[in-house]
C-alpha cells in the first residue's frame, strides 16, 4: 500500500484555490475528477493531463497523481470500486462530460440520497462514461535525461523559440537523437509534443483571465489568429467562445 494513500469513502467537493497543489497521493478505488470551475491539472509519474470544464478525469485505483487548480476551481469526484472500470483503462484519461453525465455528478456529490438512489445514478454515470470517448489533452512526460531537459525548458517556457536542434545543444544530444527519442517516450514527434505542451500553458492561462493575445504571445504562437486554430483543432471552438462558454474570466 502507498505510504501517501488517500482513502475515499464516497463522493466529494474541494474547493482549490488558484494554484492550489493537492499533492501526490493514490487511492484503492477508481476516481472521476470533474472541475465544475476553473481548471484542473492532473500530474502522474507518465505525463500531464490537463481537465477543463465539461471534461472529467478518469484516474484508475493506486495510480499515484497530485492535481494542481489553475484559477479558482471547485473539484467533484465520484468513486468506483477497483473492478470497475468501464473503459478497461490502466492511466488516467480525459473523457467529454454530457449534460446528463455533469448533472448526475453534481447531484451525487452534493444530494443527501438513499442507497437505493445512489446506486441508481452511479450506474448512469457508468452508463454514460462508456459512450464517451478519449480527449487529446494529455502530455506525455520522457523518461531519457536529455529529452527531459528539452522538455522541462519548454514547459517553463512554451514560448521559447529555439529549434530541437539548438535544444539539443544544451542537452547534450543530436537533432536526429532527440527526434527518435521524443517519439519512442511520448508518441508523439517534437512538433506535436511542442503544440501540446503550449496548449496546455494556453489553458492554464485563459483561466488566469489571459487575453488571447496575451496568450498567444506567452506560448510562442506567431499571431493570434495562428493559435486561435490551433486550439479550435484540439478543442473544436475558438478561445473566446470557450472562455465564454465555460465562465472562466
Amino acid at each position: 500500500m502507498s505510504e501517501n494513500r488517500l482513502h475515499l469513502s464516497g463522493p466529494t467537493r474541494h474547493p482549490l484555490s488558484p494554484g492550489e497543489l493537492v499533492d501526490w497521493h493514490d487511492h484503492d478505488v477508481n476516481q472521476l475528477c470533474y472541475p465544475l470551475h476553473g481548471i484542473l491539472e492532473v500530474a502522474t509519474p507518465l505525463g500531464v493531463w490537463i481537465v477543463p470544464p465539461h471534461r472529467a478525469a478518469w484516474i484508475p485505483a493506486a495510480v499515484p497523481h497530485a492535481h494542481r487548480a489553475h484559477g479558482p476551481t471547485e473539484m467533484l469526484t465520484l468513486i468506483f470500486p477497483a473492478a470497475i472500470n468501464p473503459l478497461q483503462l490502466d492511466r488516467p484519461t480525459v473523457l467529454a462530460v454530457d449534460p446528463l453525465l455533469r448533472e448526475v455528478i453534481a447531484v451525487l456529490t452534493k444530494e443527501d440520497l438513499g442507497a437505493a438512489q445512489r446506486r441508481n445514478l452511479e450506474r448512469v454515470a457508468l452508463d454514460r462514461l462508456r459512450r464517451v470517448g478519449e480527449l487529446p489533452l494529455c502530455l506525455p512526460w520522457p523518461t531519457d535525461d536529455r529529452v527531459r531537459t528539452v522538455a522541462r525548458i519548454l514547459a517553463d517556457d512554451p514560448a521559447d523559440p529555439r529549434t530541437l536542434a539548438e535544444l539539443g545543444r544544451v542537452a547534450g544530444a543530436g537533432e536526429r537523437t532527440l527526434s527518435r527519442l521524443f517519439r519512442a517516450e511520448t508518441g508523439m514527434t517534437f512538433p506535436q509534443w511542442r503544440a501540446q505542451v503550449r496548449l496546455q500553458h494556453a489553458l492554464a492561462l485563459l483561466a488566469g483571465g489571459e487575453s488571447v493575445t496575451g496568450v498567444a504571445t506567452a506560448c510562442g504562437f506567431p499571431t493570434p489568429s495562428a493559435f486561435i486554430e490551433t486550439f479550435r483543432k484540439a478543442l473544436g471552438t475558438t478561445p473566446g467562445r470557450y472562455v465564454a462558454g465555460v465562465g472562466i474570466g
